[in-house]
């Protein structure tokens, strides 16, 4: 997505990132190539392993173990953002997600997993912005299950923690396993028709639009997303019928935010109502007062879905002041990584 922080990794709502190069280990042009810059930590070493999805490609995951350990420690397991980055920081907090997931792994003390989407870092496959969800989230279901290879994890403490687009379909990557519970950050939870046409409402009254024209315009893009996220047709394909709708739209004309159409096209397909509503787990939901990327009609659908069936069970958190990257004031939200480590202690002590 343009150039702005890695925060808006997930930045589902703003403008196309450059993408990383997706050259898999064997094309390597040089030896600096095959041996990337590596993250270091004071309290957790770091294991590099890969995963094969369904379709093969072998994806990079970066398992940690806290130093020192020994015997079987609680887990988790990271689900990664929309846009093509790495989750692996090797320069630092570069920016607010960087910071949470490192302090994450710098204070829990518990083993940490994370994975590379196809055709990001080290990962093969498709490059990722040409590869869909089904195939990331194919990954993201074969590291869950490797966990089994590490002897310091204890499968029975086990959370998952989503952030943006990865928050939204948690549930799917530990496919039926059990958890101890999930954190979805920034996260949805409804059709991503509806996210799309409130973010698209919120663009145009951020281009400074009156009331008459917002709701004018929404019209004819509901009918694009229709055809586009429902009809399986690219933006460019709505458009070359619709040419009087070229001025609404501002991507590419087969794709969106750097992925191609098939991945919201899949995304649209998914159920999240069906999905959250057979977690059976403490889910605790997280958003930022100033998150411009998802409503907090998105992140309150989960919350809404686990507890429709199981009561209690969810709760919703909203930080005053907080974007959709971590920050406030510009600063990252230092309390943001022992609130959710406290809430994650206290579900291990039944609380």
């Amino acid at each position: 997505m343009i150039q702005i922080p890695r925060p808006l990794l997930a930045s589902l709502s703003v403008a196309v990132i450059a993408l990383p190069g997706s050259a898999p280990p064997a094309a390597a042009a040089s030896p600096a190539a095959a041996a990337p810059p590596r993250e270091r930590f004071t309290n957790a070493d770091v294991s590099y392993d890969f995963v094969r999805n369904q379709r093969g490609d072998r994806l990079r995951t970066f398992v940690t173990r806290p130093r020192g350990s020994s015997g079987k420690v609680p887990a988790i397991f990271f689900v990664g953002w929309l846009s093509c980055d790495s989750v692996e920081y090797a320069a630092g907090e570069t920016d607010g997600f960087g910071a949470f997931l490192r302090r994450l792994i710098e204070q829990s003390g518990w083993a940490t997993v994370r994975m590379d989407k196809p055709g990001v870092g080290e990962s093969e496959g498709t490059r990722c912005d040409k590869a869909d969800f089904l195939g990331e989230m194919e990954g993201y279901q074969a590291a869950f299950a490797a966990m089994q290879r590490y002897d310091f994890i204890d499968l029975d403490r086990v959370f998952v923690v989503g952030m943006s687009n990865g928050g939204g379909v948690g549930p799917l990557a530990a496919r039926g396993r059990a958890v101890r519970g999930y954190v979805a950050l920034g996260s949805w939870g409804r059709t991503w028709f509806e996210h799309m046409l409130d973010a698209e409402r919120q663009r145009l009254v951020g281009q400074g639009k009156s009331p008459a024209e917002v709701t004018q315009a929404i019209k004819p893009l509901g009918e694009l997303y229709l055809d586009y996220l429902i009809h399986g047709m690219t933006p460019g394909e709505v458009l070359a019928r619709h040419p009087d709708w070229k001025p609404l739209w501002n991507d590419a004309p087969d794709g969106q935010y750097g992925r191609p159409a098939a991945f919201y096209q899949q995304l649209q397909g998914l159920n999240l109502g069906e999905i959250w509503s057979r977690v059976d787990v403490p889910v605790l939901v997280v958003r930022g007062g100033r998150d411009a990327i998802m409503s907090r009609a998105d992140s309150e659908a989960i919350v809404d879905q686990v507890n429709a069936v199981h009561a209690g069970r969810a709760r919703y958190l909203e930080v005053e002041g907080m974007t959709h990257g971590f920050m406030v004031n510009g600063k990252f939200h230092d309390a943001l990584v022992p609130t959710v480590l406290e809430w994650m202690r206290d579900r291990l002590h039944g609380g």
